[in-house]
């Protein structure tokens, strides 16, 4: 108890919402060269052994990687309940869409080589694909709608209000803008995936990977550029009114928001969030390198570190904001008004420093038990124990 009196309020909000993003960007680490591995398969497998190299080449570890999803979504739930709840309801057919691709990913999983015709197989291959393509594209599309706002308001008993059906909420995320982001978010998860296959495979297949995977990380560099010049020239930013009340109360009706101005005013601001994405285009204009000369190892940490620069960019730039509305500034929800209690927040922290290392341990050790390359080999011997 002592030390929960010790520790602010605000810090811990504040070590929640870094958190947060260690969560989301492991699961872009991880899941997301599950999904770009997915999205690969039709395009760098060639015949029926060829894609069971690829789709074995995440088999034993796409269940573990998606044990980020999980802690994100729940970590979200639990300290930031407010954003969970206007978040799910304002994007819930997107959410759908995601869920029900995640859900496909697996079942294609486990049924794709049951059966030997190559119709059942090939429906199954671009099942896969779709469970790959679609989340990464959502996800980015998600982003880019944060990032210009919400059409949302709060009531005073603080229940989140959209104008429209779900459909017409569904519509009005995929704005040109959203879209960008999308691209942005699905040509890294390419690229990531192309990185793991340059890795985790030899012969034609890598090289496809490889050719591929360039291609991509050039693409992922072209529209992250243009995804920060549109951010400053045609969207507008949300900027806190005044002081904010120290440790205050979780209700956004505290803090007065107004819309205006530019989001990158945070830069000069705080000058050293600059290096976010200085990293995001290291690490994607390093692992294109790194595909062209076939590196191996270094690529992947290159494509690992543009995604961390990345995501990263995002979160520092539009901070302290969590889900900026449109339709009403000050409904916005920030790190200063969107989290649970003090006491919540400082157990679930006792929790996370308890159980992370172990996470983390876990999935270390997994690794390097799994570590070495899929062979055509390896499936056609094993031909009735591997994917």
């Amino acid at each position: 108890m002592i030390l929960f009196e010790l520790i602010d309020y605000d810090v811990l909000r504040v070590i929640w919402w870094l958190l947060l993003g260690v969560l989301l960007i492991g699961f872009a680490m991880t899941d997301g060269f599950d999904m770009g591995v997915g999205a690969l398969l039709p395009f760098v497998g060639r015949s029926d052994t060829e894609r069971r190299v690829v789709i074995n080449t995440v088999g034993p570890v796409w269940e573990g990687n998606q044990v980020w999803f999980i802690l994100g979504g729940g970590a979200i739930f639990a300290a930031w309940p407010p954003l969970y709840a206007v978040s799910f309801s304002g994007f819930y057919l997107a959410m759908f869409l995601v869920l029900a691709a995640l859900i496909l990913r697996p079942v294609a999983f486990k049924y794709r080589s049951k059966r030997d015709g190559a119709a059942w197989r090939n429906g199954w291959d671009w099942a896969l694909f779709v469970g790959g393509a679609v989340p990464a594209l959502v996800f980015g599309v998600a982003v880019g709608n944060v990032l210009q706002g919400v059409p949302f308001q709060l009531s005073p008993e603080l229940i989140p209000l959209y104008p429209g059906g779900a459909l017409a909420k569904l519509f009005g995320l995929l704005n040109p803008f959203a879209l960008l982001c999308g691209v942005v978010s699905l040509a890294m998860l390419l690229t990531h995936g192309a990185a793991w296959l340059s890795l985790k495979t030899e012969g034609p297949i890598a090289a496809r990977a490889r050719a591929i995977g360039a291609r991509t990380g050039l693409v992922t560099i072209a529209a992250y550029a243009l995804a920060g010049l549109c951010l400053a020239v045609f969207v507008q930013g949300f900027a806190i009114v005044g002081e904010v009340p120290a440790n205050g109360p979780s209700n956004p009706h505290w803090i007065e928001v107004t819309r205006g101005g530019s989001w990158l005013s945070a830069y000069a601001e705080r000058p050293w969030i600059a290096i976010a994405p200085v990293l995001g285009f290291l690490g994607m204009a390093m692992t294109v390198r790194g595909l062209r000369a076939g590196h191996e190892v270094t690529t992947l940490l290159w494509s690992k570190l543009g995604i961390f620069g990345a995501i990263s960019s995002v979160g520092l730039t539009i901070f302290p904001f969590l889900l900026p509305s449109t339709l009403d500034p000050t409904s916005s929800l920030t790190v200063w008004d969107a989290s649970s209690s003090h006491k919540t927040l400082f157990i679930m922290l006792v929790a996370a420093v308890i159980f992370m290392p172990l996470i983390l341990a876990y999935t270390a050790w997994v690794y390097s038990v799994l570590w070495g390359k899929v062979t055509e080999a390896d499936v056609t011997e094993n031909s009735h124990s591997v994917y």
